[in-house]
């Protein structure tokens, strides 16, 4: 059975509180290295933005469309990242680790001064960013990793992330049909599982946004425009499963996530890149955005977005999505 099976050998290195990997928390010394494109990446983005830490974390920005090389800096002036001084996130893996033979992948973090990647490691950095630079967080940021919450937290991202986060992906990249098949009812099966969960509370755990909400999210924003469609997940449209497009909708019109949201460069990356799903590259029109801006009536089921915290200020200048690129444009 040709089963997609993702590379999950991360660089495991942590950026923590006391250093004990060689890599104290330092306001202004690491780069977060992201695409819009990427759901990984999309993460760090929203955790960052909620939790405060644009001024002490500086982010740079890959394009939407990448080579069998790596992610670039083709967005930048020359397509040079300003403050890394590369073309290619690999530049800094290399850096590192001359020949890494493994997946050159964002989101990563980089030491400023040496160039070096520090972790590519998708899930622990999130955390990390939580619980290693609580000293750093802005005024009113929200707990999203609260331990009275960790271990429901953890086993609901556990199984959302094989059915859901992966699950796609799986649907997606599956070569034969049995394959397709298990990977279909495994993904819809788990996103009833959801819906039902969802049903009669407004997040996933507890009674605010945790880094459980964040981990759908990024799944769930896609997939109208790129997973029903190219990665053949066709049971049902989002906007067809009401609970769970009330509840992606509620978060998208939340401070700090659907502002990170770029539809246009989102679709530009799953359908021109992925040439063995779509050989022309077209990528389609549609949908339609104006409906992620509509009413959700989640707040009828209580809840506090951001607990005893307050909504991030709005993106720095110059990481502003272009409204063109977005629902306020349809």
């Amino acid at each position: 059975m040709a089963e997609f099976s993702r590379d999950s050998r991360y660089i495991t290195t942590r950026i923590t509180a006391d250093g004990r990997d060689g890599y104290p928390v330092e306001p202004g010394r690491y780069r977060l290295v992201v695409a819009r494109a990427c759901p990984w990446a999309n993460r760090l983005i929203i955790v960052r933005r909620l939790l405060g830490l644009e001024d002490v974390l500086s982010m740079g920005i890959c394009g939407p469309v990448h080579d069998e090389r790596s992610w670039t800096f083709d967005l930048d002036p020359g397509g040079v990242d300003p403050v890394l001084g590369i073309e290619r996130i690999q530049d800094a893996y290399f850096k590192r680790f001359p020949g890494y033979e493994r997946g050159i992948t964002v989101p990563a973090i980089v030491d400023v001064p040496t160039g070096e990647v520090v972790t590519n490691d998708f899930a622990q950095m999130s955390i990390d960013l939580s619980l290693e630079w609580t000293a750093f967080h802005r005024a009113g940021a929200p707990v999203l990793y609260p331990a009275e919450l960790r271990a429901e937290i953890d086993e609901v991202n556990d199984v959302v992330y094989r059915d859901v986060n992966n699950g796609v992906y799986r649907a997606g990249f599956s070569s034969d049909q049995d394959a397709y098949d298990k990977a279909y009812r495994r993904l819809f099966d788990r996103l009833d599982w959801l819906s039902d969960r969802l049903a009669g509370q407004r997040y996933l755990v507890g009674d605010t946004i945790t880094e459980a909400d964040v981990r759908l999210f990024t799944t769930l924003v896609r997939f109208d425009a790129v997973y029903h469609g190219h990665f053949k997940c066709n049971r049902s449209k989002l906007d067809e499963m009401p609970v769970l497009w009330a509840y992606t909708r509620d978060l998208f019109q939340t401070p700090g996530f659907g502002d990170t949201i770029d539809f246009v460069q989102i679709k530009q990356h799953y359908y021109e890149v992925h040439r063995n799903i779509n050989p022309t590259g077209i990528v389609p029109a549609g949908p339609d955005l104006r409906n992620w801006l509509t009413p959700h009536g989640r707040a009828d089921l209580g809840g506090r977005p951001f607990g005893d915290g307050t909504p991030p200020g709005p993106p720095l200048p110059a990481e502003v999505v272009p409204p063109a690129n977005g629902p306020a444009a349809a």
